[in-house]
């Protein structure tokens, strides 16, 4: 297999981020659920990178939100790319919207980028080698325990037969930590954390796409992300995770 590095990726991711921030299309909306939601921006960011990846890499398979996902084999190499992770921030031009690329092997992420274009800031994070925002190292806070935390939370926009408990889970946090806060944007939040900007999160609903990358960006800058039920979050489903700095993960898991 023709190795890729993260040299050969960050063009392709940061060419994309330019088709995002020209939203041509971002007024054609289609609903895929209640309340999930897919514009042609996120078509055209997802076909750009699938493309120029084939043409460099054609034997790694590609996973993407806006495709099926059918025939993927994870017991070997696969893309896994959230073409807009925070669409409905998109949608709204809330400017908290970035572009998830993560390479997958035996059910792993090994490397992954999260681009921001309207920041300008690349979040990247190679297995064993470290996490890095614009190419200088980053690592997770300090806060000791979950009453030091500034934690994300997840309202869970897919799943609102299940807004109760959610709530519920929502108000235990907030008692228990400094603050609570919400992008909308899974991934950005991971990486929130990583650089230490945040301390903690939870999410219920993830996709693979969501968290692939972000979940190496944080594990590579001393930060965990693990299923609310115990163990690694899934990579070939749906998943609920809590991620933190790597001091209070367990407090924070009992609370969901």
């Amino acid at each position: 297999m023709n190795q890729p590095v993260l040299s050969d990726i960050l063009p392709i991711v940061r060419d994309a981020g330019s088709i995002m921030l020209r939203r041509e299309g971002a007024d054609n909306i289609a609903a895929k659920a209640a309340q999930d939601f897919v514009t042609e921006v996120d078509f055209r960011v997802q076909r750009y990178i699938r493309d120029r990846l084939r043409e460099r890499f054609p034997e790694i398979q590609f996973m993407g939100e806006e495709k099926d996902n059918s025939d993927i084999d994870f017991s070997k190499p696969c893309w896994v790319l959230d073409p807009i992770d925070g669409t409905t921030n998109f949608i709204h031009d809330f400017k908290a919207s970035v572009i998830s690329l993560a390479l997958v092997c035996d059910r792993d992420p090994v490397f992954g980028v999260v681009y921001n274009p309207y920041t300008n800031e690349e979040f990247t994070g190679i297995r064993g080698g470290g996490a890095y925002l614009n190419g200088a190292p980053i690592h997770v806070s300090s806060a000791a325990a979950l009453s030091e935390a500034l934690v994300f939370v997840g309202t869970a926009p897919y799943r609102r037969n299940e807004m109760d408990e959610n709530f519920r889970r929502i108000e235990r946090v907030y008692l228990s930590s400094h603050d609570i806060r919400r992008f909308g944007c899974t991934a950005l939040e991971l990486c929130y954390i990583a650089c230490g900007r945040a301390d903690g999160q939870f999410e219920f609903g993830t996709k693979p796409w969501d968290i692939a990358a972000g979940w190496l960006i944080l594990r590579e800058a001393g930060g965990e992300v693990v299923s609310v039920f115990g163990g690694p979050p899934p990579l070939d489903g749906e998943s609920a995770i809590v991620s933190t700095n790597g001091n209070f993960t367990e407090e924070l898991r009992r609370l969901m």
